[in-house]
């Protein structure tokens, strides 16, 4: 696959979204440093992973972002959050029960995963539905391939995600007033997780994924928003029908099933059309804004999957 060219420079765009996302980095980053500093091990172990044609010419961003700016409202709704309330998240032993429509149902110990399925890094954009960016060197290997050992079943159209449930280790399910109904849950189109592109992510800057970013085993799929990246997994399920997705039951819209990257088809309260790569921020404002790309810039790839769709309506 040839390496994509980075996105243009497009003009600053100062909306009220776009200042209270800044200011939020602003002080996530702060905090974010703060954080980093007093935590003990931000990555567990190095992880073993071949170099893909999966790659960017942009700069990816850096480790302390990656790990300190994240959405995992498991822990808390703030984006330093994660990092600060994930430390005694624990992450073995752990399972994966892979079944629904298939014909060879399994649990799966995510150590045979990593044993089992070659690992390779993949460089992708991420892009937050929030309209921030970053560039994440993952470590995972495709989602087709699990897929394929459990065999699906002809009448399998969907295949369904669900994350780990657990109070006691993790503050943001506990409580009287909860931002959402757990356990988060996604989906995706069966052509749409046996694409290529899909990937089981276990790792990240050649390390094992740390708490905050999802360990020990999440999805990623590069060119949909990244709420759809449903992290700590521990039940995928083949099904006929769509299945439930967190984000879309809870306002569907603002957030629709497919979630695709489109800056021709607005947030309900902000625009699509410009992002603010983390970390490249610069001045008050958060300095100039880049164009977002139809599927996150993978469009030559992903686009045939939505033949003939309205993806106004199929958002």
């Amino acid at each position: 696959m040839a390496r994509y060219r980075p996105p243009k420079i497009a003009s600053s765009e100062i909306t009220p979204q776009s200042l209270y996302l800044n200011r939020r980095s602003l002080i996530g980053a702060a905090a974010g440093g703060l954080a980093l500093a007093a935590a003990p091990k931000a990555f567990a172990a190095a992880i073993a992973a071949k170099p893909s044609a999966y790659v960017l010419t942009e700069k990816p961003t850096s480790k302390q972002d990656v790990t300190s700016y994240n959405n995992f409202y498991e822990f808390g709704t703030d984006k330093i959050d994660p990092i600060n309330n994930s430390g005694s998240f624990k992450t073995r032993p752990w399972t994966i029960e892979v079944g629904g429509l298939v014909a060879k149902p399994q649990v799966i110990d995510i150590e045979a995963i990593l044993k089992d399925f070659p690992m390779e890094e993949r460089v992708y954009r991420m892009r937050c539905v929030e309209a921030w960016s970053m560039v994440v060197p993952w470590v995972g290997f495709p989602l087709a391939s699990l897929l394929d050992r459990v065999e699906p079943l002809g009448s399998a159209k969907y295949v369904a995600f669900e994350t780990v449930v657990r109070p006691d280790e993790m503050p943001g399910q506990r409580g009287l007033f909860q931002p959402m109904k757990w356990p988060y849950v996604e989906g995706l189109r069966l052509d749409e997780a046996r694409h290529p592109l899909t990937i089981l992510a276990t790792g990240l800057y050649g390390e094992t994924l740390p708490n905050q970013n999802g360990a020990p085993l999440r999805l990623v799929v590069p060119w949909k928003y990244g709420f759809k990246g449903i992290k700590s997994i521990v039940r995928i399920t083949l099904t006929e029908n769509e299945p439930p997705a967190s984000w879309n039951v809870m306002q569907p819209g603002e957030y629709g099933f497919y979630a695709n990257v489109n800056p021709a088809v607005d947030h309900p309260r902000w625009s699509q059309a410009t992002e603010r790569r983390i970390g490249e921020e610069s001045g008050l404002f958060g300095g100039a804004r880049i164009d977002t790309l139809p599927f996150n810039g993978y469009a030559d790839e992903v686009a045939g999957l939505y033949t003939g769709m309205d993806l106004t309506k199929f958002y």
